[in-house]
């Protein structure tokens, strides 16, 4: 018996579609050599440092951002190689906002260039020598040394045709104001330095003193009694910091009347020496005359009350 046609063409059909089927099926597998793929990791990255503010443009805010001084300076060095100006301005803004101290990276070689050229150098350095606690004598050794063409009063006076328009530094307190003319004048009086010691009572310890008393009549009869006297204390010792005047004096030319610099009151002073003038009652012809120099005020310093050595 012959089967239906259709039901042989049905299983051909499925027959041809599941050889099909089974061509097509692949098995995939990993081995250890084929690359994994990998999982992107994301990093929260910090937001970008805003720019170091300028010093020519904000000196405050430069020096606001480091409140070191000495990384202070260093940070206005590092701008010499993009603009001597700028890192000038840096450095100006350390010494004028911090309370910069670092009188040897003045001095040093980074800077040794700009203070010979820039007309405000020597303010910087009286500036400097004043937050330092204004300790001139020590400090003008220190000067003489790194050849900084600023020089003593008492120098000046001992040399006045040499020294004559160079620079002093002097530390001295305001005696007297007056006017001459359109130009007011004031006394200085030159004040140095130094130390003194002195013990004070901090605490308690123990101290005993003992008193012997004799007594007897005039046959050689008497007696001796002891008396004892005990007291405590601790005691420290301090040192402290004051001036003394050294007799040397000068008149200090102002450009205009100044109300901030104030009588009895110690100041470093960067003067340009004028000079020397007979006082009232002097010869011109007489040596031995007395003279008072006299001296054009650049800059005036109130000392810090610390000295930094």
């Amino acid at each position: 018996m012959r089967r239906p046609s259709w039901k042989l063409s049905t299983w051909a059909l499925l027959g041809s579609f599941a050889a099909g089927c089974g061509a097509s099926h692949s098995h995939v597998t990993w081995s250890e050599d084929a690359p994994h793929p990998k999982e992107e990791v994301f990093v929260a990255r910090p937001p970008p440092e805003p720019p170091a503010p300028s010093p020519t443009e904000d000196p405050k805010a430069f020096a606001a951002r480091y409140a070191n001084p000495a990384v202070c300076e260093a940070a206005a060095r590092r701008l010499q190689g993009a603009s001597r100006d700028e890192a000038w301005d840096g450095l100006k803004a350390c010494i004028e906002h911090t309370p910069f101290t670092q009188l040897n990276a003045l001095l040093g070689r980074a800077w040794a260039k700009e203070l010979s050229v820039r007309p405000e150098g020597a303010k910087l350095i009286a500036r400097v020598v004043a937050q330092r606690g204004g300790s001139v004598t020590g400090e003008l050794r220190y000067l003489q040394e790194k050849q900084i063409p600023i020089f003593s009063l008492a120098s000046a006076m001992d040399r006045p045709d040499t020294y004559k328009g160079r620079y002093v530094l002097l530390r001295a307190q305001v005696a007297d104001q007056r006017s001459e003319g359109a130009r007011p004048t004031v006394w200085l009086v030159e004040q140095a330095l130094s130390s003194v010691q002195t013990d004070e009572v901090v605490g308690y310890g123990e101290r005993i003193d003992s008193v012997i008393a004799y007594s007897g009549d005039v046959g050689g009869r008497g007696a001796a009694g002891t008396a004892e006297r005990s007291s405590r204390g601790t005691t420290r010792r301090f040192v402290e910091n004051i001036s003394d005047e050294t007799g040397r004096e000068a008149l200090g030319r102002l450009a205009s009347a100044d109300p901030f610099l104030e009588t009895r009151r110690d100041y470093v002073i960067l003067a340009r020496f004028d000079g020397v003038r007979l006082t009232s009652g002097g010869a011109e012809t007489d040596d031995e005359a007395p003279r008072i120099p006299v001296l054009t005020i650049v800059s005036y310093h109130a000392p810090q009350a610390l000295v930094v050595y």
